[in-house]
């Protein structure tokens, strides 16, 4: 009995420790499959203007993402993850340097109002992280965990 009561404090820590891991994992999942959305929708519609960050397509994929509209009626599918944390950006192969790089805004670049040809890649990613609290009882409380998950899809509208 007494080998139980010293042995049951460690065992319920591991316990609740597994499940604040498995829910950070879960979070980190679903974080990653709204920015998935996001960039596969960006990256099938024509005429989107990267350059304008106020960009309608852009707009409506990030709702989308974040609340499963287009017009972001829904409740958001996690809580505290808002649209100003969501970054969508371009990418374009730069054939002499052999990198990928921001697609500049001009002809020559990825700005659809200039003529521009577009980008290579779509990357959507939250720059700055979304916090999470990682918490166990009766231990002490540890900083948020900033979860920063990034997609890169090829793009395929024009």
């Amino acid at each position: 009995m007494l080998e139980a009561a010293l042995f049951l404090p460690v065992l319920f820590l591991l316990l609740f420790g597994m499940v604040e891991l498995a829910k950070i994992g879960y979070t980190y999942f679903v974080i990653h499959k709204i920015l998935y959305t996001i960039a596969r929708y960006v990256g099938t519609q024509q005429g989107v203007n990267f350059c304008d960050e106020a960009d309608p397509t852009i707009t409506a994929a990030i709702n989308l993402g974040l609340t499963g509209t287009v017009d972001g009626s829904a409740d958001p599918l996690v809580s505290d993850l808002r649209a100003e944390m969501i970054q969508v950006r371009a990418e374009k192969y730069t054939p002499e340097t052999g990198e990928l790089g921001a697609c500049p805004c001009e002809a020559s670049g990825c700005d659809a109002a200039q003529g521009a040809v577009g980008p290579d890649y779509i990357v959507v990613s939250i720059p700055d992280g979304y916090p999470i609290q990682f918490s166990v009882p009766f231990m002490a409380q540890l900083e948020p965990i900033p979860l920063r998950p990034t997609v890169r899809l090829p793009f395929g509208g024009t």
